[in-house]
């Protein structure tokens, strides 16, 4: 890639400059203050019916939670979950953001000045794949956050969760997935890449994305994910979104 400052380098425009800086951010994979930056704009164009997701993820979370609670966001990136549940749970329940990324958590702050500043909002920097400990919770968030984590340590880190959250509590998780097979797996992912070249990319920048993410995102099919909620001591399990490789699960607590 040629230096900004190579005067033999082709002049860059606004949109080819933040896939730049996406694919940098990605490539490294480094959610840092260049990732921070285009991280909402990432969203919106690489995630299937995103605006759509919030706003449920807002609406079963607002079901659930309870005053005097804690509503855990898990890897709540730059806060644009946050935001949907600040507007849907009780008034009287705590919102708790986590993330491992400094730079986004300041994001976050900055996009959550009244709730954080009046007190109803607390950010904490911690590594899922170190353990988290969750206390009087009534609703927990993991956003296409869980794929993040290595596989040895995912159900350890549910059933945490599942142990902090109080009887009637939910878990509402939102992930990638494979296909139950490799001929439907092969066509979830044809739709997805359409879907992204609708939304302004290139099929070069798909596929860095692609060979970044490779041994990083590592997704399970939506069975593998039932599986899993319920073994971590969920007692009812159901799938509320599907949109080819991508799914949302909702789990309650008995």
């Amino acid at each position: 890639m040629t230096s900004d400052n190579d005067p033999t380098s082709k002049p860059v425009s606004g949109k080819d400059r933040l896939f730049a800086e996406q694919d940098r951010a990605i490539s490294d994979f480094d959610f840092g203050e260049s990732t921070a930056r285009v991280f909402d704009d990432m969203l919106d164009r690489s995630i299937p019916q995103y605006g759509e997701l919030q706003r449920m993820i807002g609406e079963l979370a607002g079901e659930f939670a309870t005053p005097g609670s804690r509503v855990y966001d898990l890897g709540c990136s730059t806060g644009l979950t946050l935001k949907s549940l600040d507007r849907t749970v009780d008034p009287g329940a705590t919102l708790v953001g986590v993330d491992y990324s400094p730079a986004m958590l300041d994001k976050a702050r900055d996009n959550l000045s009244g709730p954080h500043q009046s007190g109803r909002l607390r950010l904490e920097h911690a590594d899922l794949n170190d353990g988290i400990l969750i206390e009087n919770a009534s609703v927990v968030v993991l956003n296409l956050t869980l794929q993040f984590v290595r596989p040895v340590n995912r159900e350890s880190l549910l059933r945490s969760v599942v142990d902090g959250l109080n009887p009637g509590g939910v878990l509402i998780l939102v992930e990638k997935v494979l296909g139950s097979d490799a001929l439907l797996n092969r066509l979830w992912i044809k739709l997805y890449y359409d879907m992204k070249k609708r939304n302004g990319y290139s099929e070069t920048e798909i596929a860095k994305k692609r060979e970044a993410l490779e041994n990083v995102l590592i997704p399970y099919r939506p069975d593998e994910n039932i599986k899993i909620l319920a073994r971590s001591g969920l007692d009812n399990v159901d799938m509320f979104f599907k949109w080819y490789n991508f799914a949302g699960f909702l789990g309650v607590k008995a």
